[in-house]
Parts: C-alpha cells; structure tokens; sequence
C-alpha cells in the first residue's frame, strides 16, 4: 500500500490538497516528506559532524527533525542555517536543555524543542486545534508523546482517513505515513510558506 501512495497522480488525492497549486512550496515540502518513506529506513539520533551549510547525516538514517530538515530544504529552506543564525543572535531563546554554552550547527536543528522554537521566531506559529481541516499539506505539527518526549511531522499530500490528514514523520522505525495527527498532545502547528 506505502508504494501506491508513493505513484498515485497529485491531482487524484482528495481532500486540502486539490486546493494548492501543484508546485506550491506547501506541495513540494509534504512531497519531499513523502519521498523519505522507505528510505529513512532508521532511527538515529546519534551526533555527527556536518558539513554547514547543508549538512546532513545518510538518508538512510535520521530522527523525526530530520524528516522536517529535508522537507523543507527541498523547497529552499534550510534549517540548519536558519536555526543555527537564529541561535547565534538570540541563544537565550532558545531552550537550554543541553546545557551548551555556544550554538552547535551539527546538532541544533536536529531537535524538535529548538525547531519549535525558531518557528515561533519566525512567525510561523498557527493555532492548535483538534480540527482536521486546519492542517494542509506541508504544514508541520510537534506533539509531546505520552513520556514527555517532543516529537514532530509533516502533514502529508496523501489520502485521508476518517477525514485526518496523513503525517509522516520517524517515531523509532524510519520514515512513515500514517494517521496520528490526533494520536499524541498537539502542541505547534506551523506553516512556513503561505499557501
């Protein structure tokens, strides 16, 4: 079924989707997503040296912030730059988990609390709600799960379920699709380009 999703036309996907021009940025980062299904294959939240700007670890490999890393990049946006020059004018915003005393580009834009955080910066904070229709492809939604973690998605150009849009994000077993809009704590729901 994940293969069918992955070849079915855009304009034969129903629901918010008919409503975005095929090459939004909206689009191209809820494809971008998509196309990470079955190539994100694990989990791996490990540190590595990146090159920057730019950087990233094997596809292979990645955590949920990779997932929204790689969207968005694919519409022109990069969030380790973006992050880690936020982080340098204004590290005090920015959570203090981790006990750093400098911004790290290798790591920052790798965790949900910071991408949180700098999308609130940037203006690109939209209401939380428990309505469906609020969320459109491209769009991306962090939750705290039920342990506390921060976890974060990307709101698919996929069909529905019940009437939710799809996420894909990495919970621990790679990239995937699926219908968990509604399943953890919403707790952001950001939108970086207009649609």
């Amino acid at each position: 079924m994940r293969w069918l999703l992955l070849l079915l036309p855009l304009g034969l996907w129903p629901g918010p989707v008919a409503a975005l021009a095929p090459h939004s940025n909206a689009v191209i980062i809820a494809k971008a997503a998509l196309a990470q299904v079955g190539v994100t294959t694990q989990y791996d939240p490990g540190y590595a040296r990146l090159p920057y700007p730019g950087g990233d670890i094997p596809r292979e490999r990645g955590v949920c912030a990779d997932v929204v890393v790689r969207a968005l990049r694919a519409a022109g946006a990069d969030l380790q730059a973006l992050v880690h020059e936020d982080m340098k004018k204004n590290f005090s915003a920015y959570p203090q988990k981790w006990k750093l005393t400098k911004p790290d580009p290798n790591i920052d834009h790798r965790r949900v609390l910071n991408l949180e955080t700098f999308f609130i910066r940037a203006g690109k904070a939209l209401p939380v709600t428990k309505k469906a229709g609020d969320y459109l492809p491209g769009d991306m939604v962090s939750w705290r799960l039920g342990n506390g973690l921060p976890h974060i998605g990307v709101v698919a150009t996929a069909p529905q379920r019940h009437g939710r849009p799809l996420v894909v994000h990495n919970i621990g077993a790679g990239t995937r699709l699926e219908d968990v809009l509604f399943d953890f704590q919403l707790t952001g729901h950001f939108r970086y380009f207009a649609p």
